[in-house]
């Protein structure tokens, strides 16, 4: 672990390689899973505004959801998480000839909102943990990103570097630039070398 302000940094971060292949996987994490997208309070008012921006992509089902349950509800750990629909596909998603997409992005990507989207899915395969005195910033391993590791592998791209937009969307520069420096003593270290990359 490295501890960056008041963040503990999980190791994988900078150990594993990752990088969104969406040729492969389609998108297939909008459509799967088990719970919604975790988000603030405040995230749940941008969805509730750009509802009626991306309406027209979004299918009847989850137009029906949203209207009865709203963007969010609470899921079995009392978090607060984006609505799915039939207990896996978001209600943001929607599918076109390339596969599944995301509406909210969509709808920034046309300059319609100055909101991307929540910054959990910003940050994925990252997931982040709040304590009392710091917040725990992990890797979740999910076998649908299988195709991203290996494209990661490919390319030599280590997860915090393929995550710097959203890492600094949610920490800022400067917690970042600490990051890369610890990253960096990090993997000319001893340890590095005789624990991960005999390994490799």
């Amino acid at each position: 672990m490295l501890e960056i302000q008041n963040t503990v940094v999980s190791l994988d971060l900078l150990t594993e390689c990752f990088v969104c292949d969406y040729a492969t996987c389609k998108g297939i994490c909008c459509k799967e899973g088990d719970s919604g997208a975790p988000i603030t309070e405040e995230e749940k008012q941008e969805l509730e505004k750009i509802v009626p921006m991306v309406a027209h992509l979004l299918s009847e089902e989850a137009l029906e959801l949203i209207k009865k349950q709203g963007v969010a509800y609470r899921d079995t750990d009392g978090d607060l998480v984006t609505s799915i629909i039939h207990g896996d596909e978001c209600v943001f998603a929607y599918q076109d000839e390339t596969g599944w997409k995301c509406a909210v992005e969509t709808a920034f990507l046309q300059g319609k909102t100055a909101f991307k989207k929540p910054i959990s899915c910003h940050l994925y395969p990252v997931r982040l943990t709040e304590y009392r005195k710091f917040t725990a910033v992990n890797y979740h391993r999910w076998d649908v990103c299988a195709c991203a590791c290996s494209l990661g592998k490919t390319l030599k791209q280590p997860l915090y570097k393929f995550l710097k937009e959203p890492l600094i969307r949610k920490f800022g520069k400067e917690w970042y630039e600490e990051l890369e420096v610890a990253a960096a003593a990090f993997l000319e270290s001893d340890y590095y070398k005789h624990h991960y990359k005999r390994q490799k």
